[in-house]
């Protein structure tokens, strides 16, 4: 389906969500919105909020934040290339994820100074540790 760049359109804010493909099932988008991780201009909404072209809708899936503004409205999903023109990300959005993205890569790995399991005298001072023998 062709978005609509019609000013007056409206579309619930879970369908929108789904349709832009920031979530693989329409579920998910609605949890996310209940669960408080999506906001519209700012505010925490409900899943059947109306989202119209203009609006800034501030998404946060894991670790990554985005932040887009709305330049069209489907209520289906459609291909990747249509789904990417009902949005277009911030500028401030784009940087922060990139700065983001760059830190975890040099964060060290979780787990990564452990070397497999603790060896006999390591299992000793363990045990002297937790108050045994």
């Amino acid at each position: 389906m062709k978005p609509t760049e019609d000013h007056d359109a409206r579309v619930r804010l879970d369908k929108w969500l789904w349709a832009a493909r920031f979530f693989k099932h329409r579920t998910q988008a609605t949890e996310a919105v209940d669960g408080g991780k999506i906001q519209l201009n700012g505010i925490r909404v409900k899943p059947a909020r109306d989202v119209k072209i203009g609006d800034r809708v501030d998404i946060q899936i894991a670790e990554t934040h985005f932040c887009v503004e709305v330049k069209g409205i489907a209520d289906k999903r459609g291909s990747a290339t249509i789904a990417q023109g009902l949005y277009q990300e911030t500028a401030d959005s784009v940087a922060a994820r990139e700065a983001a993205r760059e830190q975890r890569k040099l964060a060290a790995t979780p787990g990564a100074d452990l070397h497999g399991r603790p060896t006999k005298r390591d299992r000793r001072q363990i045990g002297r540790m937790m108050g045994g023998d």
